[in-house]
């Protein structure tokens, strides 16, 4: 068949939770810029919500190609 919708939603979940994920490390230490998330890094945490969403939905489309490729 034809792409599978997976692939770009992995892919896209993938660099957003990335990019949430280094901005949760890089800020990580300022209590300040936390403060309206009563002191959450809550960049950190949505970040590696969405990397594991994006690699689930990844891995499923990989899955889904190989199981595809051998029937």
């Amino acid at each position: 068949m034809g792409l599978d919708i997976r692939f770009p939603i992995g892919i896209m979940f993938t660099l957003i939770g990335l990019l949430l994920t280094v901005t949760g490390f890089v800020t990580g230490g300022d209590p300040a810029f936390y403060k309206i998330s009563l002191g959450i890094n809550i960049n950190l945490d949505w970040g590696i919500v969405l990397l594991l969403f994006g690699g689930f939905m990844w891995g499923f489309a990989i899955l889904e190609k190989r199981k595809n490729k051998n029937q």
